[in-house]
């Protein structure tokens, strides 16, 4: 098997729960669309809402899906309550998913030097 296999079925097999929860959470469009909403500053249901096409109870259910994976963090403003990304939340799918590049590089590489010589 080669490295970056191990090291990517290591990733996989040291945060199985993690990784999961976020790309299970980053597979709806609807709650890729939140994540980008509040990637640039925190804001309330009821603002995500009037954006996106869900209803408030609708973001709720998608924020408490994105709460649990990770992906955002809440704090309280008053009585409202604030959404922003968690950018640490994404590590664990940027790991797994930077495994695969050494192999596609050294892939590339291989088919460049073989097209060079011959």
């Amino acid at each position: 098997m080669p490295a970056s296999a191990k090291r990517q079925a290591q990733v996989a097999l040291t945060q199985p729960a993690e990784l999961d929860n976020a790309l299970r959470a980053l597979a709806d469009g609807n709650r890729r669309a939140i994540l980008a909403l509040v990637r640039e500053h925190p804001l309330a249901v009821g603002d995500i809402a009037a954006r996106v096409d869900v209803t408030q109870q609708g973001v709720s259910h998608h924020l408490g899906v994105l709460k649990k994976a990770g992906l955002v963090a809440e704090t309280r403003d008053g009585t409202r309550h604030l959404f922003a990304v968690r950018t640490d939340g994404l590590a664990a799918v940027r790991s797994y998913l930077d495994d695969f590049w050494p192999t596609q590089l050294a892939a590339l590489k291989k088919a460049v030097e073989d097209a060079a010589n011959g």
